[in-house]
């Protein structure tokens, strides 16, 4: 897939005039958002593999999380956002986040509404270009884990548990990396997904001050 990486934030504007009101400050935040706001890892037009995650919030508030499955492979064992790799056969990066989410978790696409897209975000380590596709969990069901060689846990987080202060650290990884963390449902959320929600929550007037100087060590 041969793209140009999106800088700013997308808004459908026939699908954010369905979602509730207090989803608002999030469809406002991502008409608003660039890469920058997000993340110091810019794309390069042309480099990178072609990804796509699904930022999912259900009427909880809270938001679709899962643990990636423990193997040799990039983010093993790490809380994320469901999502993959783009394949020949989706129709957009809209397709790869739903076609993932549905694999990883049962997600029934046909309930959300997909009311935007934060503009596409870097992840070295991978060297994938992840667009995070937003959308309104319209018609919830139970969900769980489809391929135990995926993922280990689904879990929807509520969005009070995320922003509370006492849920919030300073991520420090042995490579020098340091950025937001969340520690909810025994469940370390940090590196590209935790970066995107705070600064989602940042840029929706939702997050609360908290103590940054509260550090926890990540493992190589």
């Amino acid at each position: 897939m041969t793209r140009q990486w999106r800088r700013t934030g997308y808004i459908d504007e026939s699908s954010a005039a369905r979602v509730p009101n207090w989803l608002t400050p999030v469809v406002q935040a991502t008409r608003e958002s660039t890469t920058g706001d997000l993340t110091r890892f810019a794309p390069v037009d042309g480099e990178g593999r072609p990804a796509a995650v699904l930022v999912l919030f259900g009427d909880g508030p809270d938001v679709l999380i899962i643990e990636r499955a423990r193997g040799d492979v990039a983010h093993s064992g790490q809380p994320a956002f469901p999502g993959g790799v783009f394949e020949d056969h989706d129709a957009d990066l809209f397709a790869t986040a739903t076609r993932e989410a549905a694999e990883e978790t049962g997600l029934d696409p046909t309930g959300i509404e997909i009311f935007g897209a934060l503009p596409d975000l870097w992840v070295p380590v991978s060297n994938f270009v992840v667009s995070p596709v937003l959308a309104w969990w319209r018609t919830p069901h139970d969900v769980s884990v489809q391929d135990v060689g995926e993922v280990s846990r689904v879990e929807r987080i509520a969005i009070a548990d995320l922003v509370e202060p006492v849920n919030r650290y300073t991520v420090r990884h042995p490579s020098g990396y340091r950025g937001p963390g969340f520690l909810v449902h025994d469940m370390l959320i940090w590196g590209f997904t935790a970066g995107v929600l705070s600064g989602l929550f940042e840029r929706s007037g939702w997050s609360r001050e908290w103590d940054v100087s509260r550090e926890i060590p990540v493992e190589e």
